[in-house]
């Protein structure tokens, strides 16, 4: 751990719209730990969420808020080991100088999922960039993998901007693989954000019979459309339902996945969709959404899935874009340094944007 700085810097969440860049020392990795120089951390819609004070991390009448404050945010990373406590190369099988990548959360591995094998549904459910301490992120010059990551290494053939979309892309794969998707099915993704686009590519290689992706950014649209989408509708100028159950003899689609995080998305979904069809909600949204749920149960009968995180998925990302299977080409569109964090929370709320980086 020689020729590293005393001193770094990192974003820190104080509390909604209380984010600071904070100068700390340099962190001391403990038995087990790896200290890893962060080589860009991506801002997600979640981190958008978490900083306008979305219910969902900061509690409401019907849930206890999940977020500890003072913390270092931020889980879209990737980096190099630099330093290591004891036992800590041989404990994850790295080595000094290799590139590397966590995942999200930091499972306890001793709740009832933890110990069935279902580390993403942890009760404790420390996610890396919303819990002090335990989970401290990557939005800083430097961090910590703690004892319980998940971690993986990175080969030198990726680039540093598909480095950085492991995370997201692990997730987008995991959605696509909750839909169980057929090779006759009418697939339906709705948004084409970030984690939308990594979808495109995911569900492209399930093959489909149609695949149409929805978006209201025109930009977005001819992007999904290049990354592998058969059919692009815009709902903003076109019925997108009506759209739909024409080209499906009036039945609608087979399966939809809900990514806009926009709560419109939500009922277009179930009104579009097939009866008995497979409806996967991934978005993580800024506020609640009420629908007819008659329409799941005693109208369509349908299977609703939900999608958390990215399970079992990074070694496939990984070595998807090794094998050039999955591009991250046009999906970052902008990169600022960490001392800019607030422009790029800005373009990462707005429209302008894909994906947005910060590199310390």
């Amino acid at each position: 751990m020689q020729n590293l700085p005393k001193e770094i810097k990192r974003l820190v969440n104080h509390g909604p719209k209380d984010y600071r860049l904070e100068r700390a020392p340099l962190p001391e990795p403990g038995s087990n730990e790896l200290l890893v120089k962060v080589g860009a951390c991506g801002i997600c819609a979640s981190d958008v969420h978490c900083h306008h004070g979305a219910p969902m991390y900061w509690g409401s009448d019907s849930q206890p808020a999940w977020v500890k404050t003072p913390v270092v945010v931020g889980h879209e990373f990737y980096g190099t080991v630099v330093g290591y406590g004891p036992g800590a190369l041989e404990h994850f099988n790295v080595k000094v100088g290799e590139r590397v990548i966590a995942e999200q959360i930091v499972p306890c591995n001793k709740c009832r999922f933890c110990q069935d094998g279902k580390y993403w549904m942890c009760e404790k459910h420390d996610i890396y960039g919303f819990q002090r301490e335990d989970a401290d992120g990557g939005m800083a010059d430097y961090m910590i993998f703690k004892p319980n990551s998940r971690v993986h290494r990175i080969p030198d053939s990726l680039t540093h901007e598909e480095c950085v979309l492991i995370e997201p892309f692990a997730c987008a794969v995991h959605a696509v693989n909750r839909a169980t998707i057929e090779f006759n099915d009418v697939v339906v993704l709705a948004g084409a954000g970030p984690l939308g686009l990594g979808m495109i590519q995911a569900t492209r290689l399930k093959n489909p019979k149609l695949f149409i992706v929805l978006d209201t950014v025109p930009a977005r649209l001819e992007l999904a459309r290049k990354l592998g989408a058969d059919l692009v509708i815009n709902p903003l100028e076109e019925d997108a339902i009506s759209k739909v159950k024409q080209l499906t003899d009036g039945y609608g689609c087979d399966v939809y996945i809900e990514a806009t995080g926009n709560p419109a998305g939500v009922k277009q979904g179930l009104q579009m969709i097939r009866k008995l069809g497979r409806y996967v909600e991934f978005s993580v949204f800024g506020e609640e959404t009420t629908v007819d749920w008659s329409i799941i149960g005693d109208r369509k009968e349908l299977e609703v899935r939900g999608s958390h995180l990215g399970p079992h998925c990074y070694e496939t990302v990984i070595n998807f874009f090794a094998r050039k299977l999955f591009t991250a080409e046009g999906v970052v569109t902008h990169t600022l340094p960490l001392e800019q964090w607030e422009q790029g929370f800005a373009m990462a709320a707005s429209g302008e944007s894909i994906k947005v980086l910060l590199v310390p």
